[in-house]
């Protein structure tokens, strides 16, 4: 196991929340990033369709401790996966299925998080070496779907719901068996005040965790 998986893991372990800055610019990544980490999100991305994603993503990777993992989203190329792996930047998320994308970001060391809907899409992931899966759009899919998906994965694969989900949604997909959350505009949107950023991440982080305290031994 590669030092970046095993750091997903624990990071997954610790808060399996991640934290989209879709639009963040370079100025504000590293102030943003200091607020997520005091309040316990350890995953950080940084969507490739942002305004200059490798400089922000270049100041993360500078800016926060070893046990936060951040990288880039809406990764979708060969030379962004190369691109990911010179900044050691390990997370790297798709909105799609690309099993070169996949095979070189294991080869290059880092942590792929492959956007999937279909168990076919799921099923090809798997096979090429996904460390976990984003299941997207996951609101629109809904619960029972992740349930049916569920049942033909492996069982040790984690699976991630992305996709139009807030603080009220994490209960019933807790409930589901879900490994994980990925948030986007119900964390952050550009121009949203620092202030707001963090009680809405204290928020979701505490939830989270009375959720996980729930839980039959």
């Amino acid at each position: 196991m590669s030092t970046s998986v095993k750091a997903f893991e624990q990071a997954m372990a610790a808060c399996p929340l991640v934290a989209i800055l879709r639009g963040i610019q370079p100025d504000d990544v590293c102030e943003v990033a200091e607020a997520l980490i005091d309040c316990g999100i350890h995953l950080i991305e940084v969507p490739l369709n942002s305004p200059e994603p490798w400089e922000s993503i270049a100041r993360l990777k500078a800016y926060c401790p070893p046990e936060v993992l951040v990288g880039a989203g809406t990764v979708l190329a060969s030379e962004e996966v190369r691109r990911l792996a010179g900044l050691e930047a390990p997370l790297l998320v798709t909105p799609n299925v690309d099993s070169g994308v996949i095979r070189e970001a294991r080869a290059a060391g880092l942590v792929p998080l492959i956007g999937c809907l279909s168990p076919t899409e799921a099923l090809a992931a798997a096979r090429a070496g996904a460390c976990a899966l984003k299941l997207f759009p996951a609101a629109r899919l809904g619960v029972d779907y992740y349930r049916d998906l569920r049942a033909v994965l492996p069982p040790t694969l984690p699976v991630l719901a992305v996709g139009g989900l807030d603080i009220e949604d994490l209960a019933a997909w807790h409930a589901a068996g879900i490994d994980g959350i990925g948030l986007g505009g119900s964390l952050y949107v550009p121009g949203r005040p620092i202030r707001e950023i963090e009680a809405r991440a204290l928020a979701l982080v505490a939830e989270w965790r009375r959720l996980r305290s729930t839980e039959t031994p």
